[in-house]
């Protein structure tokens, strides 16, 4: 972490003797560092750098905060309800539930298409082609067919060309076949 992140007031997990422990920064120290609480001891440590910080604890969703003054009990956190019953003493008053997350299914939705990658949109235009093809008229033609698009990249051609060498290294169980320099067919 850096020195700038920390909060007085915030809980870390720190590094303390080689082991990881959660800790709630109290002050900060004018010699350089902090003076914070194990959480896990409550004993008093000393933070030299912000270094032995290793992140932010987050509060864990579903836990809130319950308070209750006479005949009314106050939720802090939000994620989590509270469910009260009736005045049978057995049954406790405010028990915290999480609540539940329902997910709607569409089933009049249909089947989303797999988008081909590159390198198999490249074969599928080669078992198409009858001739061998450079990368910069593989790239048009998947691109005019709708095999494949570019997101954005400057030189899809030179990314293509470079993903059919790796293959080709493979020898035998490559796809492609170099014809001349520059130039592929589909292996088959």
């Amino acid at each position: 972490m850096k020195k700038e992140d920390v909060k007085i007031g915030g809980t870390y997990k720190a590094k303390l003797n080689g082991k990881e422990a959660e800790v709630r920064i109290e002050s900060f120290q004018v010699a350089g560092g902090w003076n914070a609480t194990n959480l896990e001891t409550n004993k008093a440590v000393r933070i030299k750098s912000a270094k032995s910080l290793l992140n932010a604890v987050r509060k864990k969703r579903g836990q809130a905060k319950v308070t209750t003054t006479g005949n009314m009990t106050v939720v802090e956190n939000e994620p989590a309800t509270v469910e009260t019953f009736n005045n049978d003493s057995s049954k406790p008053k405010g028990v915290l539930k999480k609540p539940k997350k329902t997910r709607e299914k569409d089933d009049s939705a249909e089947p989303i298409e797999k988008k081909l990658s590159c390198l198999n949109a490249a074969i599928k235009v080669l078992g198409e082609s009858s001739e061998p093809m450079n990368t910069k008229e593989l790239i048009e033609v998947m691109e005019a067919k709708g095999y494949w698009s570019s997101p954005g990249g400057k030189t899809p051609h030179a990314t293509l060309y470079s993903a059919i060498l790796r293959e080709l290294a493979k020898g035998d169980e490559s796809r492609f076949v170099k014809t001349e320099r520059g130039r592929f067919t589909a292996r088959g």
